[in-house]
């Protein structure tokens, strides 16, 4: 592919290099003369000196015959403009980073389709997203989602007071919105059938839609959790998203800003926050606030030295979980030796959230649930698939092979029995390991 990017930052710069090793030619645009001379000095790419808002650069940058075109400045108007000229250009694909919420979520206004944009990238939201889930469960010994979100794997341990012990799958009446993919017992793991009887000390694999899970989760975990205490540092827009993200009765959130004028921003915004002005790495303050009895403390401002350190000193004071936001890589090894539970990239959230968009295979393998045992697969649905139109309950999967999504546009769902596929649907698929060959022949899909 011809891929034109805008924005030699650090996502800008991640995207030409794992792009560009993957194959493609790669274009990169910035105003920036330093920034550019450093990807020159790092990469084997084409680089351009100029602004995406003007068409000449745009057009020496060969837009108008790009397969591709990726707005990744830190300017959320520059890349939706940007992209709205490549498009205009001839562009075949053009994907915009935007920051925002009112851009993102298109809050009144539809931005990516009155601008012909093809998708919006939101890494705060994403990032956020990922980090909040992993606080709502932390009892869950791994976390994936899928779908934007919508869609919710995990691994729970199975409570010697859940009510299923005993009990065979036949016999769970699970929510229809969810489906127990694997199970591990005694280090084995393995996938169940209709017959298999939940035990003590299991470890279940569950999916589900993201509104019900918890409903789902209470039947293998019944204890009602207890309210979780999150400290975040830094009033950022990934701030905000966090905080949006845990607005739940489970949850009391305090947030750490230093300037005054965005505290009372997001006063505003998070009434059901407190928002303090203070500097979180202080002498004295995390031991006012009792950091030993705090669940969380997240430090996502703009300085990665600063998140670091301030998430090692908390952890050090007895916080239960630490985590830190870095913008950069270089931090990334050492956050294991200082003692942070988790770090997490935007950045690199950006890469992987393009990746998926460009990747047209039509069978891919998301995750791994069990190493050897099942995955996720994801399928994408052809308008000539012999799979058209007919009730799941109808359909010879493969062994052990289930559907446990469908995303039709805009909508994501856990199908049931009697639903069918479309032409242009994204299947997410729980199956043993390498599926590849008889997903591709049960949908039609050409080698």
């Amino acid at each position: 592919m011809d891929i034109v990017i805008l924005g030699a930052g650090e996502v800008g710069r991640h995207s030409a290099e794992v792009l560009g090793s993957a194959g493609h030619n790669i274009t990169l645009v910035d105003r920036n003369r330093a920034k550019l001379a450093l990807v020159e000095d790092e990469m084997d790419i084409r680089i351009l000196r100029g602004s995406g808002l003007d068409a000449q650069t745009m057009r020496e940058a060969g837009v108008d015959n790009a397969d591709l075109f990726l707005g990744v400045t830190h300017l959320d108007e520059t890349n939706m403009l940007s992209a709205a000229i490549a498009k205009g250009m001839g562009c075949g694909k053009v994907i915009a980073r935007v920051h925002h919420s009112r851009y993102f979520e298109g809050q009144g206004f539809d931005y990516a389709r009155q601008l012909g944009i093809d998708h919006m990238v939101c890494p705060d939201h994403t990032t956020a997203t990922t980090i909040a889930q992993g606080l709502r469960s932390p009892g869950a010994l791994a976390v994936e989602r899928f779908a934007g979100g919508r869609i919710e794997i995990q691994e729970l341990a199975v409570d010697d007071s859940a009510a299923l012990i005993g009990h065979s799958l036949s016999e769970a009446r699970l929510p229809t919105s969810t489906r127990l993919a694997a199970i591990s017992r005694e280090g084995e793991s393995f996938i169940p059938d209709a017959r298999t009887v939940i035990q003590a000390g299991d470890v279940v694999t569950l999916i589900g839609d993201s509104e019900h899970f918890q409903k789902a989760r209470g039947l293998f975990q019944p204890s009602p959790p207890s309210r979780f205490r999150v400290i975040i540092m830094g009033g950022t827009a990934l701030g905000v998203w966090l905080c949006r993200a845990l607005h739940h009765h489970r949850f009391t959130v305090k947030l750490f800003e230093e300037d005054m004028r965005r505290c009372r921003q997001l006063a505003e915004k998070l009434e059901w926050v407190t928002i303090l002005h203070a500097d979180a790495t202080g002498q004295t303050i995390l031991e006012e606030e009792h950091i030993e009895q705090v669940d969380a403390f997240v430090a996502l401002t703009d300085d990665d030295e600063r998140n670091i350190l301030a998430s090692a000193r908390a952890k050090s004071m007895g916080v239960r979980h630490a985590i830190s936001v870095l913008q950069r890589p270089t931090y990334l090894h050492l956050i294991e030796h200082v003692g942070i539970d988790r770090a997490y990239s935007p950045r690199i959230t950006a890469v992987t959230e393009i990746q998926n968009l460009i990747d047209v295979s039509p069978v891919r393998k998301l995750a791994s649930l069990a190493a050897g045992i099942a995955d996720v697969y994801q399928v994408r649905v052809h308008d000539q698939s012999p799979m058209l139109d007919k009730p799941l309950k109808m359909i010879k999967f493969p062994v052990h092979c289930m559907v446990a999504a469908i995303q039709r546009g805009e909508r994501t769902f856990v199908p049931n029995a009697e639903d069918s596929f479309e032409g242009g649907d994204t299947l997410i698929l729980i199956g043993p390991s390498g599926m590849h060959r008889p997903l591709r022949k049960l949908f039609g899909i050409r080698e």
